[in-house]
């Protein structure tokens, strides 16, 4: 945020009075100044940035536009955040990651290669196509909760309060570590939130924070060294704070956000190019799969969809994720194959959700999903409920057992009709779950991921208050 200047406030106030003086001996003015001088006496002291905001609102007939819309910020001290990430390297969990935290966390930006492959599957002219690492979510939502429109410095008029707390890497860092350790910094938060005036306005009901992890890395049951996570979102302070993890587990203060993906557009306009081009695109495969094998998981079932996958006999396309040529951490590669394939098979991972989801959805590939949790039980801020207009579900179970043969079941319903409808309804996500350079207001301004959270977060906290009537 611009930072208060006293020299221009000073001279603001200079020019104002003056030009009072000049006008005050009219009728009409000394009436209108006895009517308005509260408001008169407000301006003469408000900052350069206060000013013009108050200008703006008079050209919009006097409508306060952001009313209900207010976020305060804490200023945390830097040992929430920043120092996180500065250290990073000093980590053996969060090393290879630090590479991606340039850009305010979009990662390095993605140029154009020496046989022209890239510009051929990215819209890589307009520089919004980035290496984002799919735990990056609380450095990006950060930097644009810095340019929200609605951010206030003045904490009673806000109607939800952001805790720009790193609680994603200060988890990573101290994975094996001792209890004691990894609980040490959300401690030391949640005294530092009681201690702040805002926080005796709702004690916490009003208050939010983002992360880039799941949220059962924060819900440690027990406290023997052997268990997970931290316990962050077991202190009496969060129980009353809402997380926004990229996936829940169903509490009533955790709500599933989507996970970055490689495309971080500016403008209205750039989104409905991207939009047509994957419309166009002639797509080569009924089906494929981008990930690797997980044979140390008895209950994953991505060993039969690769098996039925290679069986295809060229209806789907493989791209192995467990192997040295790293083309799964490549996004043209990742992107391409997508882009290729009428359905993207998503089948849990580690656990029920995946970043791949997201990115066969920006390259308009129809999901199957296979775990009601991956997406219909994580993003109902995002996703349609009716799940048949963009997606298609296969049972775990009949996979595991052997009753569904994946390539038939896709074939049987690939009328064109239906096709166009499922992939319009794809096309029609896609600019809910991206996240878009930060600043752009006016019509360009698109509602992705990051307005649609914080608009429900508003509204969540409005019903609290509705309730306390």
């Amino acid at each position: 945020m611009e930072k208060f200047n006293p020299k221009k406030k000073k001279l603001v106030s200079k020019r104002a009075l003056k030009l009072l003086i000049e006008i005050l001996p009219t009728p009409l003015f000394s009436m209108l100044f006895l009517i308005h001088i509260n408001q008169i006496a407000n301006y003469l002291f408000l900052s350069d940035k206060e000013t013009l905001n108050i200008t703006v609102r008079a050209m919009q007939g006097g409508i306060d536009t952001c009313a209900g819309r207010y976020v305060y910020m804490h200023d945390l001290p830097s040992r929430f955040n920043n120092d996180l990430i500065k250290s990073c390297e000093a980590y053996i969990e969060l090393r290879n990651k630090c590479k991606y935290l340039v850009n305010s966390g979009f990662g390095p930006r993605i140029l154009e290669d020496k046989h022209n492959h890239t510009t051929q599957v990215l819209t890589i002219k307009t520089g919004s196509w980035y290496y984002t690492n799919q735990f990056m979510l609380e450095v990006i939502f950060r930097e644009k909760m810095r340019h929200y429109e609605c951010l206030t410095n003045d904490s009673s008029l806000s109607s939800a309060v952001f805790v720009p707390f790193y609680a994603g890497f200060d988890v990573r860092r101290f994975w094996g570590y001792n209890v004691k350790l990894r609980d040490e910094l959300g401690e030391d938060l949640a005294q530092w939130l009681r201690e702040r005036p805002e926080w005796k306005k709702m004690y916490g009901r009003d208050h939010f924070f983002v992360t880039g992890r799941v949220g059962r890395d924060f819900r440690r049951v027990t406290d023997q060294d052997s268990d997970w996570g931290n316990k962050l979102m077991r202190l009496p302070e969060f129980k009353n704070i809402t997380m926004l993890s990229i996936e829940t587990n169903s509490w009533s203060n955790e709500f599933a956000v989507p996970y970055p993906t490689y495309f971080h557009p500016k403008s209205r306009t750039e989104v409905k190019r991207w939009q047509m081009q994957v419309r166009m695109m002639q797509r080569r495969y009924l089906f494929s799969f981008v990930g690797a094998n997980r044979p140390e998981m008895k209950e994953s079932i991505r060993g039969e969809i690769i098996r039925q996958c290679l069986a295809s006999q060229g209806s789907c396309k493989f791209l192995d994720c467990d192997t040295s040529t790293k083309d799964c951490s490549d996004p043209v590669k990742v992107m391409e194959v997508f882009q290729d394939s009428v359905f993207c098979l998503q089948p849990p991972g580690d656990t029920p959700t995946r970043r791949s989801t997201f990115d066969s959805i920006l390259a308009g590939c129809i999901p199957v999903l296979f775990s009601p949790d991956s997406v219909y039980n994580q993003y109902k801020w995002y996703f349609p409920k009716d799940h048949t207009k963009y997606s298609v579900y296969i049972s775990e179970e009949d996979v595991k057992n052997g009753k569904v043969s994946i390539e038939k079941l896709l074939a049987s319903i690939i009328s064109e009709e239906r096709i166009l409808k499922m992939r319009n309804g794809v096309e029609k996500i896609i600019p809910k779950i991206i996240y878009t350079k930060p600043g752009e207001v006016g019509p360009e301004k698109i509602e992705d991921a990051f307005e649609i959270a914080v608009a429900r977060v508003l509204e969540r906290v409005s019903l609290f208050k509705m309730t306390r009537i």
